[in-house]
C-alpha cells in the first residue's frame, strides 16, 4: 500500500466525513490529520495490511478511524457536536423532491431543517443517513464501518429515511 497514494484518493472524503460529524472545519481538519497518521503509524509499525486488513477497502478503514476518533473527541469534550445555524451551508446542488431527504438536502432551507432532525436522531439512524447522503459511502462501506452486513445497512438507512420524512410533515 502506498500511503502517499492513499492520502491523495481519500482525503478529500475522510474530511467531508469529519465536516459531517463535526460540522466544525477545524476540528474536521484536526481529525483527519489525526486518522491519517494513526492510519500511518499502524501501517508503520503492523505492516502493510494492518488495520484494515484486507477485509474493507482503504476509505471504510480510514472512516472507522475517523469515526472513533470524533467519538473520543466527543468524550473527552464530554458533549454532543453542535450545529450552528448560521455556519451551516448546502453544498449538495439546486434540486428538490418532496418525499425525498436526500434530495430535499439540497434546498438550503430544506438543508437546514434536515441536519436539525439528524442532530436529534438516535443512533446509528443519524450516523448512517449522514455517511451514505453526505458522506456517499455505499451501503457496503457502511455496513464495514460498523461491523454489519450490507443488508443491515440499506435498511437502517430505510428507517432513518423514514423517520426524517415524519418528522419533516
Amino acid at each position: 500500500m502506498d500511503f502517499e497514494a492513499m492520502y491523495k484518493a481519500c482525503y478529500m472524503q475522510v474530511y467531508s466525513y469529519c465536516l459531517t460529524l463535526t460540522r466544525d472545519a477545524s476540528l474536521a481538519e484536526e481529525i483527519t490529520a489525526d486518522t491519517f497518521f494513526r492510519a500511518l503509524t499502524a501501517i508503520r509499525e503492523k505492516g502493510e495490511t494492518a488495520g484494515f486488513m484486507g477485509r474493507s477497502e482503504e476509505l471504510t478503514w480510514l472512516c472507522a478511524i475517523a469515526k472513533n476518533r470524533f467519538a473520543d473527541e466527543m468524550r473527552r469534550r464530554g458533549r454532543q457536536a453542535p450545529i450552528d445555524p448560521d455556519e451551516q451551508e448546502s453544498a449538495l446542488g439546486e434540486s428538490v423532491a418532496d418525499d425525498d431527504p436526500p434530495a430535499e438536502a439540497a434546498d438550503k432551507d430544506a438543508s437546514m431543517r434536515i441536519h436539525r432532525i439528524l442532530h436529534t436522531m438516535e443512533e446509528p439512524y443519524k450516523e448512517v443517513f449522514s455517511l451514505r447522503v453526505f458522506g456517499e459511502l455505499s451501503f457496503a462501506q457502511i455496513g464495514d464501518v460498523f461491523g454489519k452486513t450490507e443488508t443491515w445497512a440499506r435498511v437502517t438507512y430505510h428507517r432513518a429515511r423514514l423517520k426524517i420524512q415524519e418528522r419533516m410533515k
